[in-house]
């Protein structure tokens, strides 16, 4: 559990700086594991649709896990695409 799953629920689109100072001061309170974003259908999950701009300007720091919500291959296609750093779960 993490952002990901208070973030795709809201309705009010939030900001790519806004989740990232989210997540930022998490790390800072010390979580040690989140799961970030989701690779979804941003048609499904409009919250998500910036996921693929997240990962390349997310700072991963020491320590502290950080996962990504990878439900289909499109998603997993999305993930590559980003080149993302996150350790990817999937169904």
């Amino acid at each position: 559990m993490g952002p990901r799953d208070g973030l795709q629920s809201l309705h009010k689109q939030i900001s790519l700086n806004d989740k990232l100072d989210l997540i930022r001061a998490l790390a800072v309170a010390g979580i040690p594991a989140a799961e970030l974003i989701s690779f979804v259908s941003p048609m499904a999950v409009p919250q998500m649709a910036d996921a693929d701009m997240f990962c390349p300007v997310f700072p991963v720091k020491g320590g502290a896990q950080y996962s990504a919500l990878v439900p289909d291959a499109s998603g997993a296609e999305r993930t590559n695409a980003a080149r993302s750093t996150l350790t990817m779960q999937g169904n």
